[in-house]
């Protein structure tokens, strides 16, 4: 018999690093205009509750590993089942489109698999706001989201001193973060590997794959997606765990997985981590927080408590 593949530890929460050169400016809206919840600030890092298990952090770019400057190929999407309601809070706000609900006269069609529109932040960064509607390319996908509850905005403070003024009415039940490929087939063999997970939702040019509960990631054919294929990429795709060690032996046996840190490494007092890139040069960092007061919330919120974001 076949030896069977070894279990991999969960992945608690995906996350993604944006880099900044006003990073205030970009919490203020992420904060404010989107109601995410910050969870954790490290002063040049602030990282921020999404959806139930999906993150992102803002980076200063003076200190993190990339530049502002580098191409922007990735788009959080932002799964919901109240795109409307999004549409018309952040049109209402005058936040800036790159793509509008519906059709060209604005009417949302029924019958498809999914409906949306595509933000701009205020450095470059899209956002996708996402339905996945019933429909037989999502029927992998839906049961997973249906088992979680959706986060929604509970009315405290998503910064020191900041109540949002999202609706409370607009929740997020996941999240995707879509990455821009040459190579679709081999890019997609490569996560099989590294994460031990399989397709959730193929569309053709661009595949959905689990990777925490609600944290998905998403393969897009760079010739056909809202960005291309870059070498350089502004992004940090990261990975929150409670296993780091295992990961790391792990990934020393995974095929195309490249360390740009040959050791776990700490990041002051609060994380341990490590770094490296998937076949086509994105960043991949698995991070393990550690119980200091910094992280309080954090924790918190990764051990589930809905009240931590």
């Amino acid at each position: 018999m076949p030896e069977a593949a070894p279990t991999l530890p969960e992945i608690v929460a995906t996350n993604a690093f944006y880099y900044y050169q006003d990073v205030e400016g970009a919490w203020a809206f992420y904060t404010e205009i989107l109601g995410f919840a910050t969870v954790a600030d490290y002063g040049f890092a602030k990282i921020l509750r999404v959806g139930p298990t999906s993150y992102l952090t803002l980076v200063d770019e003076t200190e993190g590993m990339h530049s502002s400057e580098e191409p922007k190929s990735v788009t959080l999407a932002v799964i919901s089942e109240e795109v409307e309601g999004w549409w018309d809070y952040l049109n209402g706000l005058g936040v800036e489109m790159r793509a509008g609900l519906g059709n060209e006269e604005g009417i949302v069609e029924e019958g498809r698999p999914h409906d949306g529109f595509v933000a701009i932040d205020p450095e470059g960064y899209l956002l996708e706001f996402e339905r996945f509607n019933p429909h037989p390319e999502n029927e992998a996908l839906l049961p997973v989201l249906n088992a979680v509850e959706p986060l929604y905005p509970d009315g405290r403070e998503t910064a020191p001193g900041v109540v949002s003024t999202r609706p409370e009415g607009l929740g997020v039940h996941g999240t995707v973060l879509w990455l821009y490929y040459k190579d679709l087939e081999a890019i997609q063999d490569f996560y099989r590997a590294a994460l031990g997970v399989d397709i959730l939702v193929d569309q053709g040019w661009a595949k959905v794959y689990p990777a925490s509960l609600t944290g998905f990631l998403g393969f897009v054919d760079g010739e056909r997606g809202l960005h291309q294929a870059t070498e350089e990429k502004g992004v940090t795709v990261s990975f929150f765990t409670s296993e780091l060690e295992t990961w790391f032996e792990h990934l020393e046996g995974v095929e195309g997985f490249e360390f740009r840190t040959p050791e776990i490494t700490p990041e002051g007092s609060f994380v341990q981590t490590f770094v490296g890139y998937d076949p086509e040069g994105y960043f991949l960092e698995w991070d393990e927080f550690q119980e200091v007061d910094l992280n309080r919330t954090l924790l918190r919120a990764l051990a589930g408590d809905p009240g931590s974001g």
